[in-house]
């Protein structure tokens, strides 16, 4: 699941045109922090998790790759 997170995540940011940096600030994240679930290099809590679904406007089961919508 790690993986589709971080592919999952990047696709997003991306869709937004927002850097790793500027989406961190909106998440109030630390940026290396954010960069690592980007990476699939660490897995965020899910307070974290529930605050990137709702500032994505997707589902948590979607970030997760449980769904694809």
């Amino acid at each position: 699941m790690q993986i589709i997170l971080g592919k999952r995540l990047k696709e997003l940011r991306e869709e937004r045109n927002l850097t790793q940096k500027q989406l961190s600030e909106k998440l109030n994240l630390n940026s290396v922090t954010y960069l690592h679930y980007e990476k699939s290099q660490r897995e965020p809590p899910l307070t974290v998790l529930a605050d990137m679904a709702k500032f994505f406007d997707v589902s948590v089961d979607y970030l997760l790759g449980l769904k694809d919508y």
